[in-house]
């Protein structure tokens, strides 16, 4: 994408009353003024749900239109890339979607105790390298954040094309005593996968499928 179309979209973004881009100061000292009060940039109480990493929005944006009767934020850094996601949700006029952008590792700054149901994490950089591995957003600092911000025995979903962060994930919560509420290792060849991960398909997934990569899928609970 050339910087002009870059610079286009970030200008549009400002304009979306469905994106929302705090700056950092705010979030570290805790003056950002929806953490504990996203329910009032919804104007209901609905459940909430986030997306991390959320690229092009095509989760939050399709489990949203699933769930009318739950509030969807999808979290990123690449503003160009959320634009889609929230573009689509103002043209298709959908008032429980929302988009995050800001830098994931903040989300127990962005979000109060018990704010949020769910949390969906599709196709994040597995982070192979062991040097890599406080990166990697299944990794115990991470899932505490998580835990902080969720509802009790709320639900994490994460789908990957990566067998090595499935089985990484697997083994963490394996070995932490978390439960694991349902695991596959290939979605489209072995039956049993909820509607949602086989009807919603990201940019990159469709690619994955192409060449003929497994994907899989594991809902968990971490409190």
């Amino acid at each position: 994408m050339g910087s002009k179309n870059k610079l286009k979209r970030f200008k549009e973004n400002e304009t979306f009353k469905n994106v929302v881009q705090p700056n950092r100061k705010e979030i570290e000292d805790g003056s950002f003024p929806l953490k504990g009060n996203w329910n009032t940039h919804f104007g209901n109480d609905n459940p909430i749900v986030l997306e991390l990493g959320c690229g092009k929005g095509e989760y939050t944006v399709g489990l949203a239109r699933m769930y009318p009767d739950k509030n969807f934020i999808g979290i990123d850094i690449k503003g160009a890339r959320l634009w889609r996601g929230a573009k689509t949700a103002i043209e298709d006029g959908m008032g429980n979607v929302a988009f995050l952008r800001t830098q994931i590792e903040l989300v127990d700054r962005i979000f109060d105790q018990n704010e949020v149901a769910e949390i969906w994490i599709t196709f994040p950089d597995p982070q192979i390298k062991y040097k890599r591995t406080k990166h990697r957003m299944t990794n115990e600092v991470f899932l505490k954040k998580y835990a902080q911000i969720l509802v009790d025995r709320g639900l994490v979903h994460l789908k990957t094309d990566s067998e090595f962060m499935h089985g990484y994930t697997l083994g963490l919560l394996h070995g932490s005593g978390r439960e694991v509420v349902y695991a596959n290792h290939d979605v489209y060849k072995n039956e049993g996968s909820p509607k949602e991960v086989l009807s919603i398909q990201t940019f990159y997934e469709k690619q994955y499928l192409e060449q003929d990569k497994p994907i899989t899928y594991i809902k968990f609970r971490i409190n």
